[in-house]
């Protein structure tokens, strides 16, 4: 089965062949760590887990590198240091840990490296000094600025025409540029700002040589795969593809570029003044991290995604039907059946033709429906086939992750203990033949949303989706 994904580059869907099978390398920008994250920033972290996910199936775990950074050293992290009155490392620390949780409460895998910017200060400074000697940049009044015009082919990426990328790329206007499209690979640093020890001075890098020179220590000169939000073509990918091009001296520095769509939030472009400024860290507090990965798949990644409060009750709801079958099939006794036929793996298939997550998502439905037949119609030999099939074709989508019953009964809630023993008193109640309470509890139970199923195995609950 081929992968095939839409390479910006080319605007056009490829069959992806990696520089080496037994190494993919992917490349995929990460967040400034300033503030906690929100939807907008949650969509690529979702999208390229998924990639990768589809990457080790195919290749092999230990055959795929996911490099994804952390950028610790920005203007908006000084300000907000500043503003807050804390130190930067201890700001950058503390926003990192909380964005690592809250990536892996829905479901995001740590990557292979993520690197610091401020611990590849020194490789920064070294491309730069590359890029002079290459007649590709130039120092002047304490900056190193990249000299667009010395490569005839800045733009392939964004395909803009030059005032277009002057104006999009909002660069200052300053007597010291030879170009008004040259950007900074290096600027000074004022003394109560973070800086660095250089041959042009204390200072501090650019954003965009950040990750090329992040991309290069991990990567290698030339990789297969990077990836980034749509609004990061220009200037922030144009830019990283000039600066590795011209240091080193090669064609590309990526064979395939991949960039996800806008998310708008209940209709609208996100604003903390509309109240529509959704972070993953407020949304966990009354939301599974499930139902939220699952939104944030439900649209092509290429395409806009408008994040809702309705649209996560439709995905908690979906859910609840995947984990319904399951936990059907299990209430019946059944248990899922690993030695399957591999080969007609529907969601994998899907995810191949440029990540169609939600014609994957539509796959996993159609097992669950197969699964629910089986079970109506008591197909005990299929039961744990489609089970394993459920479960372990879900984890390509990062779905289905948790425990059936944890699922249904809210894990981590503080009621669980006091439902479970009112369960247990229906019992006994029932054991001493006083159906009354024990219709009582049930009763009881249920004016809560909590439902209890009696079957073979005992007494399981849920709660009402």
């Amino acid at each position: 089965m081929d992968l095939k994904i839409t390479n910006t580059l080319l605007r056009e869907k490829q069959v992806f062949a990696p520089i080496d099978p037994t190494n993919v390398r992917v490349y995929v920008c990460g967040p400034t760590v300033y503030d906690h994250a929100h939807v907008g920033n949650a969509r690529p972290a979702v999208a390229f887990d998924v990639l990768i996910r589809v990457l080790r199936e195919m290749y092999g775990a230990d055959h795929v590198t996911h490099v994804a950074n952390i950028t610790d050293i920005d203007d908006k992290i000084m300000a907000r240091a500043k503003e807050s009155g804390v130190e930067i490392e201890a700001l950058t620390g503390e926003t990192t840990d909380i964005y690592n949780a809250d990536m892996a409460a829905i479901g995001v895998n740590r990557p292979d490296v993520q690197p610091r910017a401020t611990g590849h200060v020194t490789q920064m400074i070294a491309m730069t000094e590359r890029l002079i000697e290459n007649g590709h940049a130039y120092a002047a009044e304490g900056h190193v600025l990249f000299s667009v015009p010395s490569m005839a082919e800045y733009g392939q990426l964004s395909r803009r025409d030059r005032d277009e990328m002057i104006a999009g790329a909002r660069v200052d206007v300053a007597p010291y540029k030879r170009d008004p499209a040259d950007f900074v690979l290096w600027k000074p640093s004022a003394e109560d700002q973070p800086g660095w020890d250089s041959p042009w001075g204390r200072g501090r890098p650019g954003w965009h040589i950040e990750c090329s020179a992040m991309a290069a220590e991990h990567l290698g000169e030339v990789f297969d795969i990077h990836g980034g939000g749509l609004d990061l073509i220009f200037p922030h990918h144009e830019n990283e593809i000039a600066q590795t091009r011209c240091a080193f001296g090669h064609a590309t520095m990526a064979n395939y570029w991949m960039h996800n769509g806008f998310v708008t939030v209940e209709g609208e472009k996100m604003s903390k003044s509309l109240g529509n400024f959704y972070t993953v860290h407020d949304l966990l507090e009354d939301w599974p991290g499930e139902a939220i990965r699952l939104l944030l798949l439900s649209a092509h990644y290429r395409q806009p995604l408008d994040f809702s409060k309705t649209g996560l009750k439709e995905a908690k709801a979906q859910l609840d039907k995947l984990y319904g079958a399951l936990h059907r099939a299990a209430n019946d006794g059944h248990y899922p059946d690993w030695n399957f036929d591999r080969e007609d793996n529907t969601v994998l298939a899907a995810l191949c033709d440029d990540l169609n997550t939600p014609l994957a998502i539509s796959a996993l439905h159609q097992i669950a429906r197969d699964l629910n037949i089986a079970l109506d119609h008591h197909r005990d030999r299929q039961i744990p086939e489609l089970m394993g099939k459920l479960l372990e074709w879900g984890t390509l989508l990062g779905l289905l992750q948790g425990e059936t019953e944890a699922w249904f009964k809210g894990e981590g809630s503080d009621d669980v203990a006091e439902i479970e023993g009112l369960i247990a008193a229906r019992i006994d109640a029932r054991k001493a033949r006083d159906f009354a309470e024990a219709d009582r509890i049930r009763d009881a139970l249920k004016a809560r949303g909590i439902e209890l199923e009696d079957g073979a195995g005992g007494t399981t609950w849920k709660r009402a989706g």
